[in-house]
């Protein structure tokens, strides 16, 4: 059975027909790419998957559950989740701070207790606080932990990008151009961590030109 399973998916605006009938499968364990012109319909699909758009027609399955109708909280929380061609970032945070928002999405306690600080808000912050550093150090950006976001050179703040969705626990992440705005060395770099990523048994989808 494959991980993602797009079945005659369309997806029309109007008179637009960004996605005509499409049927696309990812198995696990895979980096799939996607490869096309501006205008071809590559993050119009991401956007399907992730629950933005709803699609015309069409239905597709994640593990076998059907998620056609699943909107962007849902499909995170079973493990899809996306990165943005724009840069996406808290750029007044630290970068360590960016990476503990991500981890929120499995967090279980309460808006009043992280508020007030009671015990278990502490201790799943710190919980969030040591994952998110096992992440950082994974992607080399340890040494920045403490620096604003907005500081980062534009690498980096692509690989940051890509640590916040991490913090989310994804089966599948979806990265819609990571190498955008990269010189040769550094979209080789990112290459070879997206490959890293692979290695720790996460699915990758890619949208690039």
């Amino acid at each position: 059975m494959a991980l993602l399973d797009i079945q005659k998916v369309s997806m029309h605006f109007g008179g637009l027909k960004a996605i005509r009938e499409l049927d696309f499968a990812v198995q696990q364990g895979e980096i799939r790419g996607l490869i096309g012109p501006n205008g071809a319909g590559k993050t119009t699909l991401f956007n399907v998957i992730s629950g933005i758009y709803l699609p015309t027609r069409g239905r597709f399955f994640f593990q076998g559950q059907d998620i056609t109708r699943l909107r962007p909280h849902g499909t995170a929380k079973l493990g899809i989740i996306r990165t943005f061609q724009a840069i996406t970032l808290f750029k007044h945070f630290s970068v360590l701070r960016n990476v503990m928002v991500g981890c929120h999405l499995h967090s279980h306690y309460s808006f009043f207790g992280s508020l007030l600080g009671t015990p278990n808000s502490l201790r799943h912050e710190r919980e969030n606080e040591a994952r998110s550093m096992e992440i950082l150090e994974f992607m080399g950006l340890a040494r920045y932990k403490d620096e604003l976001a907005m500081n980062l050179p534009h690498g980096h703040q692509r690989a940051l990008g890509i640590s916040i969705a991490l913090a989310g626990q994804p089966s599948l992440l979806m990265l819609d151009e990571p190498v955008t705005g990269m010189n040769p060395e550094e979209s080789a770099a990112m290459m070879k961590l997206i490959q890293k990523i692979r290695d720790r048994g996460i699915t990758i989808l890619l949208i690039e030109h």
